[in-house]
């Protein structure tokens, strides 16, 4: 029982953040249990562990598992898309058929060497996220996490981006998809943050469909507009996470699934 306290004793204070860190956990707890243990016979401690490395071998391959890699800062997070009523009104309004359909788009960062994600989350507003608890919400596909990890192949500098994005940590979520209002939408942060030397945004804007193929307005924009006493900014200058994945300049450098 020893190896699986001290496994979620690391987990918690998120000490087992990487394959590396999680294969010297084990390698240390394996020569615990053989050195200092109370011994057995030599036939008995040869099988014991035998036992025990195999058990070892198993659990370092399912860490070292494809979902072990780690974006590099700066690094554009896709989420494919969920079924919910937010996600199927952003996907009729901004999917083109056949394509990988997503709902919301993160910046990875890492702070004091632990990964996270700058995210305008609908529920917090701008916050940072632990890249593992951002992995766990996602969409699963074949069991792993509907996430795409994409990288601008452009000169950035990405120190700017980072502070850019640290900068927008606390403003509410934008419900009312305006820009320059103090608020932020998902894709909107990743627009404001990617600048260019000259002072350029990265990504380009345009003006902002809500309605459906068939030029039909979803129920649910009526309705938060309706709550909000906003009109829907249909035809605003925008962005979204869908038009954003397809921009020439970015790289598809992972998937998770």
């Amino acid at each position: 029982m020893l190896q699986f306290l001290i496994e979620i004793i690391l987990f918690r204070y998120k000490l087992l953040q990487t394959c590396f860190m999680r294969t010297i956990v084990w390698i240390f707890l394996l020569l615990y249990n053989f050195f200092y243990l109370p011994q057995c016979n030599e036939q008995s401690q040869m099988k014991k562990f035998t036992t025990y490395l195999i058990l070892v071998i198993c659990m370092i391959v399912i860490s070292c598992s494809r979902n072990e890699f780690i974006p590099q800062e700066g690094d554009i997070v896709f989420c494919v898309a969920e079924s919910s009523a937010m996600s199927d009104a952003i996907v009729a309004a901004t999917a083109k058929q056949n394509d990988l359909q997503y709902d919301h788009v993160a910046i990875f960062v890492t702070v004091d060497n632990m990964a996270f994600v700058i995210e305008a989350s609908t529920k917090k507003g701008v916050v940072y996220t632990e890249w593992s608890e951002f992995l766990d919400a996602a969409t699963k596909i074949n069991d792993n996490p509907g996430i795409v990890v994409m990288r601008p192949e452009n000169n950035i500098d990405m120190d700017k981006v980072i502070e850019s994005a640290k900068g927008h940590i606390g403003e509410p979520y934008d419900w009312s998809f305006r820009p320059d209002n103090g608020k932020m939408y998902c894709s909107e942060l990743i627009y404001e943050c990617y600048v260019n030397d000259d002072g350029t945004h990265l990504f380009n804007t345009k003006p902002m469909n809500f309605r459906d193929e068939e030029g039909n307005m979803p129920l649910f924009w009526i309705e938060l507009f309706e709550k909000s006493g906003e009109s829907i900014p249909e035809g605003v200058y925008g962005t979204n996470p869908n038009d954003m994945s397809k921009e020439p300049f970015l790289k598809e450098v992972h998937r998770y699934f």
